[in-house]
């Protein structure tokens, strides 16, 4: 590794063994060829406005157009704040509150810029949540919206390691306004190395505890390179928009970086909603639309009432795309929905087809750069279109902040393991089946509960579901289904049968639903995932 430009060097220190490293590919002469000197905002930002982007549209708003040269002179006032006002030394984490907005995007940008290392949070943390994170990650500093004040000062009260909050986009918490006011215009950025650490990353919880994951200044462009550049392939003319927040990798990916790449531009939601987002295709000519499966369902009722003709590409990830809504929003809108997955442990997007190679139901094959393979339990490759743990390794991976056994579990001999069942075919296209975690074994079976969720949303009456395996003590274990219906008026036995009855005429009957709950809502993360381990719990708790 080049000498490290952090002064502060706590986050470094608490990197795993390098033994315990994910092997990384960094070929010569590869689109991940970067210099051993980095700063990944310089190259985002200020070489963009070097390139000529500099009146060029960066981020569209209600109250008017932020160029690139605008965002840079604020990016440089807000570094200059840091340094000079609070303190910041390169290596210093900072945390990030507030919905996505173009000053939360600056803050991003310029701690990055003087050399800090970026702790996003979603925000609709709550104290408990915001304290693990700062006292994980020795947080000092909080630049945080000022409408979401309220849980960042109950936690500076519940921990002495968050000395300072400095608020902005508030009435009465405009601080980082009123200082950036006096502040140069102009900030050299740091001279970080590219393996110096830019952001640590919180899991989103779907699983539990969430886990802090550390990424260098070269893996974030290494995101820029692989997913859009091959498979999205933006063009400078190109209007993003999304519903991730910047704090989930998804969101920062999409709605941020990938833009700034190629000299695109963006428009933030701060209160994302399916009618949101089309509302905001419509009236900004949005081309690019990042979301999560569950939000194109939503949008799909709702689309006769907007015009969307000025999109061209959809993504999604964060969780399995059903082929019924694939299906559904190609029918609708004559769009086929871009698949991929992505991981906070990877940062972003690995596995994932162009439009043109879409296969529905599969995630997609590898991006240049990445191997996969699907693994028995042993770490050994099993035949085509065999059900296994997907093993994965690139220019990005896994490395989480003090946490040694959580790191042996996730890689493995130099190989990310993702947590997720698939199979591979013979064509190199990959087919999820199931978290690990959640493939149902019952009376010797072994069934997805993907699959059986992908079957529900084929019915009508379906609006969502999540499948979990509930204990039973003659098979060990049944499928159980957790529906919300479309009109819960009509939750009752005969609705149940009727599913039921639907799922085995469509697939194996043995993998029919011997259980149902009908749910106004199903749980799930601030970035739409569905958590199953909470219907996992109630499965267990209900029998």
């Amino acid at each position: 590794m080049e000498a490290t430009a952090h002064q502060d060097t706590f986050a470094r220190d608490r990197l795993p063994p390098e033994a315990l490293w994910p092997q990384m590919a960094y070929s010569e002469n590869s689109e991940f060829d970067y210099p051993p000197r980095l700063n990944c905002a310089e190259a985002l930002l200020d070489k963009r406005v070097t390139a000529g982007y500099a009146d060029h549209p960066l981020f569209h708003t209600a109250e008017g157009t932020w160029t690139y040269a605008n965002f840079l002179r604020v990016v440089n006032k807000i570094a200059h704040v840091l340094v000079d006002d609070y303190g910041l030394v390169p290596g210093n984490r900072v945390l990030l509150r507030g919905p996505n907005t173009p000053m939360l995007a600056a803050c991003w940008f310029a701690v990055v810029k003087a050399g800090g290392i970026c702790v996003a949070t979603m925000p609709l943390l709550r104290v408990h949540e915001l304290r693990y994170i700062v006292e994980k990650a020795n947080i000092g500093l909080a630049l945080c919206d000022a409408r979401w004040s309220e849980e960042m000062i109950n936690t500076k009260r519940a921990t002495p390691r968050l000395t300072d909050i400095v608020y902005f986009n508030g009435e009465g918490g405009r601080e980082l306004e009123h200082r950036i006011e006096a502040k140069p215009e102009a900030f050299d950025p740091v001279d970080t190395a590219a393996e110096d650490l830019v952001l640590i990353a919180f899991t989103s919880g779907t699983t539990g505890k969430a886990k802090a994951t550390m990424h260098f200044h070269r893996d974030v462009l290494a995101i820029c390179d692989a997913f859009p550049r091959s498979v999205l392939k933006p063009e400078a003319s190109d209007v993003f928009c999304g519903s991730p927040p910047l704090a989930f990798t998804f969101g920062l990916g999409g709605l941020l970086l990938f833009p700034m790449r190629f000299g695109a531009s963006t428009v933030f939601l701060e209160k994302p909603s399916g009618e949101g987002l089309l509302r905001v295709i419509q009236e900004y000519k949005v081309t690019i639309c990042f979301t999560a499966p569950t939000t194109y369902r939503a949008m799909l009722d709702l689309l006769g009432a907007y015009d969307v003709r000025s999109l061209r590409k959809c993504v999604s990830a964060g969780e399995p795309l059903p082929a019924p809504t694939f299906h559904a929003w190609h029918a609708a809108t004559g769009i086929k929905i871009i698949d991929g997955i992505g991981a906070t442990e990877m940062l972003h997007i690995f596995i994932s087809a162009t439009e043109d190679e879409v296969r529905p139901g599969a995630t997609g094959k590898l991006l240049p750069g990445y191997e996969a393979r699907v693994v028995d339990n042993t770490g050994k490759e099993v035949p085509p279109n065999t059900v296994g743990l997907l093993a994965v390794r690139g220019p990005t991976g896994c490395r989480y902040l003090d946490d040694i056994e959580r790191q042996k579990t996730y890689v493995r001999n130099g190989w990310n393991y993702t947590g997720d069942a698939y199979l591979a075919d013979e064509d190199g296209y990959f087919w999820f089946q199931a978290r690990a975690d959640d493939m149902i074994i019952s009376s010797g079976h072994n069934i997805s509960g993907i699959e059986v969720e992908s079957t529900l949303l084929k019915h009508p009456m379906v609006k969502e579901c999540g499948v979990v395996a509930a204990p039973d003590p003659a098979r060990g274990h049944i499928v159980k289904a957790y529906i919300v219906l479309r009109d819960p008026d009509e939750a009752g036995e005969e609705t149940v049968q009727a599913l039921q009855h639907f799922v085995k005429s469509e697939i194996a009957p043995y993998k029919y639903p011997r259980a149902i709950a009908f749910w106004s809502e199903l749980p799930r993360t601030e970035t739409g995932k569905l958590q199953r381990f909470k219907l996992r719990e109630h499965a267990l708790g209900s029998g």
